[in-house]
């Protein structure tokens, strides 16, 4: 099982991508503006995207993936998000008037796509591939992923601030090998990180130093044009965890 790395920047700007990764061929976590750089096979294969928060920047393409490919497909792409995230995609993308509503096109009899509901702790596995909503702290509802292919696991936070039920969770999988963490602001927009429930390098410590296992640590969401200093402060602040910054078409074996 193999985990590409399609976005995981904080914004735009040449080379810069934001939140979406490719699991194997057919699985998207979040879809941000990294997608755009797949092919249309590539586009084709993905059937499921699991979406971690509505924010733009990890859902942007999503009705664009559906709008170029849905009518090339035998069968829905399945948009895997909590109750009240897939709520709103309904009321304020999928909604006629910023986006079509692709459950009902061509009919609601054979959509070309779907909504599933996923909850926090629940699996869902797909072919032997198991995705685990964990719990985030954000300013609309959101969760993290597990990913787990039964020979080890990786977390991703999605975007989130400090949040003890995460740690509990976490520190629980005994397979780990992988964290991959936001740190959206450097220390000097603290006050912002935590207004918007973000992390910055202080806050990142904090949270790292809840961690009880072993993992290989990947730092995502940086900022454009604060990215050298705020791996700076991170690597002061919390250089005991020897964390990486995340790189566009990274891959992880799990």
């Amino acid at each position: 099982m193999k985990l590409r790395i399609l976005g995981c920047s904080g914004g735009i700007g040449r080379g810069l991508r934001t939140t979406s990764m490719l699991l194997d061929h057919d699985i998207l976590i979040d879809a941000g503006t990294g997608v755009g750089d797949l092919s249309i096979d590539e586009l084709c294969r993905i059937d499921h995207v699991f979406v971690t928060h509505s924010h733009l920047d990890h859902v942007t393409s999503i009705p664009m993936l559906v709008d170029t490919v849905g009518w090339i497909r035998g069968t829905p792409i399945t948009v895997h998000a909590t109750e009240p995230t897939l709520e709103i995609l309904r009321q304020h993308l999928f909604n006629w008037k910023l986006w079509p509503d692709f459950t009902q096109i061509p009919d609601a009899a054979a959509p070309f796509m779907r909504y599933q509901a996923v909850a926090l702790g629940k699996t869902t596995e797909l072919n032997g591939r198991m995705l685990t909503p964990l719990p985030a702290n954000h300013v609309v509802p959101a969760v993290g992923y597990r990913v787990d292919s039964g020979r080890a696991s990786l977390v991703f936070t999605g975007d989130t601030t400090t949040h003890d039920p995460l740690w509990h969770e976490v520190n629980r999988i005994d397979n780990l090998r992988y964290l991959i963490i936001e740190t959206a602001f450097c220390n000097q927009e603290r006050d912002l990180a935590i207004a918007s429930k973000h992390l910055c390098p202080s806050l990142l410590a904090d949270e790292l130093a809840k961690l009880k296992l072993a993992a290989e640590v990947y730092i995502t969401h940086l900022k454009p044009g604060e990215i050298e200093v705020t791996m700076q402060e991170i690597r002061d602040c919390a250089g005991a965890w020897n964390p990486r910054m995340l790189e566009n078409n990274q891959i992880f074996e799990l």
